[in-house]
């Protein structure tokens, strides 16, 4: 295929993807009326699971997809989803004693887990940043606002730079921080960093602040010299407090989806002096995952190490983060074999992880592409901000190209 029509059917099967599935299984299967907000998980046969605890990292994603939904498509629906996400992230979530946002609520919306990990901060900030550039709500960019100033007050490390991971509810520093059972039990982790810098930017969009570009600025920079490791080939994923490396875990997806998330950091911020650093690592780390990291099918494999793969499977969010990262390395260098990388990971997708009986994606397959269907269909980690951004970035980008470009006119891919 010609790349334009590669870039016409991405951006068609895309935007059909994310409002007759995506968001309309999340408009029909995930409002919680009995408890409010959404409901905390589905399982797998797709029953909503009312008395289940409600996480604030999938109230905060479900915000986010929402009021970028609305942003790009005016739709009334949407913006009615956003605002009973906002009000139920900011009456149920927000600590009105200590400040910050609580990890999880019970299904009636009382704090469950009450730690305040610096992840789950950086995501009400991207989220609520969101909601106001969609529907100008004052409120919630004060929230937004508040959070910030937490996370820089309590978690910032003035000594060696970057952020420490997780507090108590009263904001003191806790043994430990893991996002998971599965993670490094160590004081910086490069998601944390991560989901930081990616709130930062969203914020510096809605309040362009001196004192958060300073920020959002060494953040960049902490990622260039710290977090993507010397061969420029993947980021070092758990770290002690001066950075020295404590993992050799390589995380495809997180690899992939650092590349973008740090170019546009870098636009947001609109520095030069940054661009070439980031792109050069964008395309070092993309020609990386392509020949250590996709599958014979075309999927992204979620993890290895120095001595081989050690996790063959594929979740759903490394395949959406892929096509976004390989699209943004066709943007930067416009190589082809980028776009039909980004392609590919495309049609893995509809061939593997899209659920064509309850909608949504799988959160799981295995090497044979198999679903583990037992999973469920929500959860506090699944939710539709990985596919439903991916939706939204191939839309944009797709534009922003032929626009740039004067290759067709627009009218022709709307």
């Amino acid at each position: 295929m010609k790349e334009t029509e590669i870039l016409i059917e991405l951006k068609t099967e895309f935007k059909n993807e994310l409002t007759e599935n995506i968001l309309y299984y999340w408009l029909n299967n995930t409002i919680d009326e009995k408890n409010g907000g959404y409901v905390g998980s589905i399982n797998c046969d797709n029953v909503p699971q009312f008395d289940d605890p409600k996480g604030g990292i999938l109230h905060s994603r479900i915000l986010w997809t929402f009021s970028a939904a609305y942003k790009a498509f005016g739709n009334e629906e949407y913006k009615l989803a956003a605002d009973r996400a906002y009000l139920y992230l900011k009456d149920h979530f927000i600590d009105k004693e200590n400040g910050g946002t609580y990890w999880m609520v019970d299904a009636n919306g009382k704090p469950s887990e009450d730690r305040k990990h610096v992840y789950a901060q950086a995501f009400s900030i991207y989220s609520l940043a969101e909601y106001f550039l969609a529907v100008k709500d004052e409120e919630a960019l004060n929230h937004a606002i508040a959070l910030y100033n937490l996370i820089e007050k309590h978690a910032a490390d003035t000594e060696n730079g970057g952020y420490f991971e997780a507090f108590s509810c009263e904001w003191k520093l806790i043994e430990d921080v893991r996002l998971s059972d599965k993670d490094e039990n160590e004081p910086k982790s490069m998601n944390t960093h991560l989901h930081i810098l990616e709130g930062y930017t969203n914020l510096y969009r809605a309040w362009p602040n001196a004192k958060l570009k300073e920020q959002l600025t060494t953040l960049v920079q902490i990622f260039i010299d710290k977090i993507v490791n010397e061969s420029r080939t993947s980021m070092i994923n758990f770290m002690d407090l001066d950075w020295t490396p404590k993992s050799d875990i390589i995380s495809f997806g997180h690899d992939i989806e650092t590349t973008w998330l740090l170019c546009e950091a870098v636009n947001v911020l609109g520095d030069k002096s940054l661009l070439d650093k980031v792109n050069t690592i964008a395309i070092s780390v993309a020609e990386s995952v392509i020949s250590n990291g996709i599958d014979k099918d075309g999927g992204l494999i979620n993890e290895a190490n120095l001595s081989g793969i050690t996790d063959s499977d594929k979740d759903w969010w490394p395949q959406a983060e892929a096509v976004i990262g390989f699209l943004n390395a066709y943007e930067i260098s416009g190589r082809k074999e980028f776009l039909q990388a980004s392609f590919n990971s495309w049609d893995f997708i509809k061939n593997y992880m899209i659920d064509y009986t309850y909608g949504e994606w799988f959160e799981k397959v295995n090497q044979e592409g198999e679903p583990y269907k037992e999973m469920d269909k929500v959860r506090s980690w699944k939710g539709p901000y990985h596919n439903g951004r991916a939706a939204l970035e191939v839309m944009e980008r797709v534009d922003c190209l032929f626009s740039t470009k004067k290759k067709l006119n627009k009218k022709e891919i709307a």
